[in-house]
């Protein structure tokens, strides 16, 4: 029995069958690059904007990426069912038309059951999630904003570009266009301790926020984190730690959250630190086995709240 609400379990309830994400990159900036918000991007983030790099460095076009990415998925899950997930950058930067125009040309491949949209809470409006809830009829649909902490202090440290309060204002905005809302939350930010990175958890909590990813602060290479981690001003956690905090924040999220990620991915050729985090297997036992030594669950301490719900 899982201590957690999965995400692939999840897909299976809504489709009744293997469904897999397949990443894809629009070629889209983001405004805290170009200079609209700011330049450098968040301190963690590097040059493929968290994403493959499929269109940025190669030029793929959206089919020829789930060409490739559709064949690998059978041979390696048995999967026969999609979700175009626009991660790289921020997804709804662009015109209504140029959006809708990149949404439709992936939903077009005939396996395709869902679309995830990643993208930052102060680039949606009324007219982008209007435009993109009409894909509710056929298609699941998430929007994946991401906040990465629940103070103000941190995301102006991490150069974030947007505030706690933008954050909440575009999941409500989006939760009344009727759409699915997951958060992205990183642990280990510098600065932060365990009381404030709970503090995120129960904030989400307070949320309709439907869909949780937890990632790992780790350091790639050429990103601004990259020196100030080589200058020794933050440091990374430690496997068992970062595990601890993983069951911790799962243990105050709604029991019916879906958990869409429990750990970072990176490319092992662009990790600085920590060495551990390419483990990516290992480092799932760990949480599952730290959930069931302290014989816990997610869910478990969460207490709805009553206010501004």
């Amino acid at each position: 029995m899982k201590r957690y609400r999965d995400f692939n379990t999840y897909l299976r309830e809504q489709f009744g069958e293997r469904v897999q994400r397949i990443s894809l990159d629009a070629g889209l900036g983001c405004p805290n690059r170009d200079g609209t918000v700011s330049r450098g991007g968040c301190i963690f983030c590097d040059g493929r904007g968290s994403g493959t790099g499929a269109f940025t460095e190669k030029r793929e076009p959206i089919s020829r990426q789930i060409e490739k990415a559709g064949e690998f998925i059978r041979k390696r899950y048995k999967a026969q069912k999609f979700i175009a997930y626009f991660q790289s950058f921020t997804n709804t930067y662009g015109s209504v038309a140029h959006l809708k125009g990149l949404y439709d040309d992936a939903l077009r491949h005939p396996d395709m059951v869902g679309l995830s949209v990643g993208t930052r809470p102060d680039c949606i409006n009324e007219e982008i999630l209007e435009m993109i809830r009409f894909y509710r009829k056929d298609y699941l649909v998430w929007m994946e904003y991401g906040l990465q902490s629940a103070h103000d202090k941190t995301l102006h440290t991490i150069n974030r570009g947007h505030s706690v309060e933008c954050f909440e204002k575009a999941v409500r905005m989006t939760h009344d266009f009727g759409l699915n809302v997951c958060a992205h939350v990183i642990l280990g930010l510098p600065g932060e301790d365990r009381r404030m990175m709970l503090e995120t958890a129960k904030f989400i909590a307070d949320l309709p926020v439907y869909g949780v990813k937890i990632h790992l602060l780790y350091v790639i290479r050429g990103t601004p984190l990259a020196e100030r981690y080589k200058k020794g001003e933050c440091r990374c956690l430690e496997r068992d730690e970062y595990a601890n905090l993983v069951v911790d924040f799962l243990e105050l999220l709604p029991p019916a959250v879906v958990i869409q990620r429990l750990t970072g991915d990176p490319g092992k050729s662009d990790l600085l630190a920590p060495e551990w985090a390419v483990h990516k297997m290992e480092n799932l036992k760990c949480i599952q086995d730290t959930l069931k030594r302290r014989q816990t669950w997610q869910g478990r301490l969460y207490k709805k709240s009553t206010v501004g719900t």
